[in-house]
């Protein structure tokens, strides 16, 4: 669908500029006006991981005056694999000024706002407020549904992509031109029921493909000109090579922008999703009890009771509840594979001793808690959880080890 532009021009450009954006002006669709529309323009960009990356250095490339970036996290060397715009040099520094630092070498004649905070229902209305388009870059379904109802009642075109081992999605959400992303996805999947991407990885150049197509959105919106994504889904297959354009209609009956909304001010998209008081730890959310019936085992002490079974003084059932690929990347010595899900169906707990006690780890102790208090639920009471996972183990015990 075409949208009027979204941006007045700026002043008029100047040598350095032209100079710049020659080949921008050059194009008959963008040509001076589009380029001081671009040049005027206030986008926000949430999230500086993998899909953020490669927006805020087009968007910088392109000369998109304001560029804002909103991420509370820090630079850690599992990110380099697809977050572009951080280098080995930034790891533990905080993303945005990474991605700050990154942009200004590109295009200096730009101005990146950093907003070192996580998006909340208290701070996204006034955060977006600032910006003319919002491009979403989110890895969570909590802050994609805050980031959507954010843009509908800003009336804010919510650029969106999503990415997931080799799937990527694309679409632009307009209330008012077509739908918002709760008309096409009206309730988030259940907890746990879509493995992250630090848990089911992703092919990293994904992120660029994906990330490339948001950024021409932006531009399209800003200047107006073109077919936008408003009213399709674009879906990627990059394992066979295709892009797919699905229609979307705005659905009468949204809670948020539909005819009779009952969504007019933002919620608590933690509970909405599912996942307050869950264990979040990497990506890996997992409901907890409030008292779990089972123990909590350090790094430190699993290493004991494994050298203690090694010389025949204790017995116990050592239980890895991560993906093939996880344990390709690092084990823990002794483990036995058992796959969350068969903790879930039921049917593991027949397959495990009785008679000896269990230890459950993964990578960080969320989803190895699940399958532990799972585990316990059938009666046992000799389930103990290993505190940290993996990464615990190879923070204290053996730093020799990668993580991931």
């Amino acid at each position: 669908m075409a949208i009027p532009p979204l941006v007045a021009p700026g002043p008029e450009l100047t040598v350095e500029q032209k100079g710049r954006y020659a080949r921008h002006i050059l194009l008959p669709d963008i040509g001076l006006e589009g380029q001081q529309r671009l040049s005027n323009a206030r986008v926000l960009v949430v999230g500086a991981g993998g899909l953020g990356s490669p927006a805020l250095m087009y968007l910088a490339a392109a000369g998109v005056g304001t560029i804002g970036v909103v991420d509370d996290d820090v630079v850690d060397a599992s990110n380099l694999q697809r977050q572009v715009v951080h280098g080995v040099a930034d790891v533990g520094r905080r993303k945005t000024e990474s991605a700050a630092e990154t942009v200004a070498a590109i295009n200096p004649l730009v101005t990146v706002v950093r907003h070192d905070l996580r998006l909340t229902s208290e701070n996204a209305l006034e955060v977006l407020a600032d910006y003319d388009v919002v491009l979403d870059g989110a890895d969570n379904f909590a802050t994609r549904y805050l980031v959507n109802d954010a843009c509908v009642l800003l009336g804010l075109p919510h650029v969106w992509g999503s990415i997931y081992r080799f799937d990527g999605q694309v679409s632009v959400w307009f209330a008012g031109y077509g739908p918002c992303y709760r008309c096409v996805f009206p309730e988030p999947p259940p907890p746990d029921a879509v493995p992250s991407c630090a848990t089911g990885g992703v092919l990293g150049v994904l992120c660029a493909a994906v990330g490339s197509v948001q950024v021409a959105e932006a531009v399209k919106l800003i200047v107006g000109r073109g077919e936008t994504l408003v009213g399709r889904l674009l879906v990627h297959d990059a394992m066979r090579q295709t892009w797919d354009s699905l229609t979307v209609r705005a659905n009468p009956d949204c809670p948020v922008c539909g005819e009779s909304p009952t969504i007019t001010a933002l919620v608590d998209y933690e509970e909405f999703c599912g996942t307050a008081g869950a264990v979040v730890v990497e990506g890996e959310p997992s409901e907890r009890a409030a008292t779990p019936a089972f123990a909590e085992v350090s790094a430190t002490e699993l290493a004991d009771l494994l050298a203690a079974r090694e010389r025949g003084e204790t017995r116990f059932e050592l239980v890895d509840v991560r993906e093939p690929g996880e344990r390709a990347i690092v084990s823990i010595p002794g483990a036995r594979a058992v796959h969350l899900d068969e903790f879930r169906s039921g049917t593991v707990a027949d397959e495990l001793p009785r008679d000896i006690p269990v230890v459950v780890h993964c990578k960080s102790g969320a989803r190895s808690a699940e399958a532990a208090g799972l585990l316990a639920a059938t009666g046992r009471d000799d389930v103990s959880n290993l505190t940290g996972g993996v990464l615990a183990w190879v923070r204290d015990v053996d730093p020799s080890l990668p993580v991931y």
